[in-house]
């Protein structure tokens, strides 16, 4: 069965929306709750700095709803070191009952560490740290005791207590890089996402998917599926949402009347979605978001 959701960016809002926010989206019946994790804006302006921190807002977000699930797409392995974030996510799966996903990726937004004086290192180390991150992850969330060397990250007979709630927490690898991102969510992840592709592109990406599942001799239905997508039933609405890169977007937005809608997710529901995550960001639509969860009968 298809899970819905929603991803909600942290950028020119304020903490008190965005609980006002996730309330109504868990009232509105859908089934998680997404955040992401950046300093600035995701416009890449290095003036554009209006944005809420994300391990912060995944607790809030875990305090303020009762029945979604909690995750983040995803952490920047570059600025949170995967021991110190095991210890936080675990917190957060506290904080929720049992609710809460963790997500990773190798991290793009060059702007913000240039702005913080973190190192950005060429694609292949970014990809290194996120491979050599997400065992570290796995150690400390699923096991009692971790000891893991690499030339990023080392933890010696490394032990996460208490314990999260979740015997298995749910790690997730974020983004569509077919040689490395997708072999690392193959090898190692619970979930995979990627955003604001349309649905050939994101069974294509499945396909890839599957047969770096083979090569590892991993079952691929162990591995949830996520797309996110805008949602803008106007050309307008497009605009105002994603602004200049409204035309790149565009192709994982779901637009038009209620059964074009429908059928879009149904495309991306053949095409392996396990998940569907509509991607908001403020000023948030919570009248097209009610819209969207009528036609699909949720709440």
């Amino acid at each position: 069965m298809t899970l819905f959701g929603v991803h909600i960016g942290l950028q020119h809002t304020t903490a008190d929306e965005l609980r006002s926010v996730w309330r109504r989206v868990e009232d509105l019946g859908f089934g998680w709750i997404s955040v992401w994790d950046h300093f600035y804006g995701a416009t890449g302006k290095p003036d554009d700095a209006a944005c809420l921190e994300a391990v912060a807002m995944h607790a809030a977000l875990a305090c303020t709803t009762t029945k979604v699930q909690c995750g983040c797409l995803v952490y920047s392995i570059g600025y949170r070191h995967p021991a110190v974030l095991a210890k936080a996510i675990t917190a957060i799966d506290q904080l929720s009952g049992g609710r809460a996903h963790m997500g990773i990726g190798a991290g793009w937004a060059q702007v913000e560490y240039d702005a913080y004086g973190i190192p950005f290192p060429a694609v292949k180390e970014r990809m290194d740290q996120l491979e050599e991150g997400i065992q570290v992850l796995r150690g400390l969330l699923h096991d009692d005791v971790t000891t893991f060397e690499g030339r990023h990250f080392t933890v010696t007979e490394a032990r996460n207590e208490p314990r999260p709630i979740q015997a298995k927490l749910p790690i997730w690898i974020g983004g569509g890089g077919e040689k490395r991102t997708l072999k690392i969510a193959a090898r190692y992840a619970d979930g995979w996402n990627v955003p604001f592709i349309s649905p050939e592109a994101f069974a294509h990406k499945v396909a890839v998917l599957d047969e770096h599942c083979a090569t590892v001799g991993r079952d691929p239905k162990e591995i949830r599926r996520a797309v996110n997508v805008g949602l803008a039933f106007t050309e307008e609405s497009l605009v105002q949402q994603f602004g200049n890169i409204a035309p790149l977007v565009k192709p994982g937005v779901l637009s038009g009347s209620d059964d074009e809608i429908i059928d879009r997710i149904g495309q991306y529901v053949a095409a392996g979605a396990d998940q569907v995550n509509i991607a908001l960001r403020a000023p948030f639509d919570l009248e097209s978001l009610a819209k969207f969860s009528a036609a699909l009968g949720l709440a």
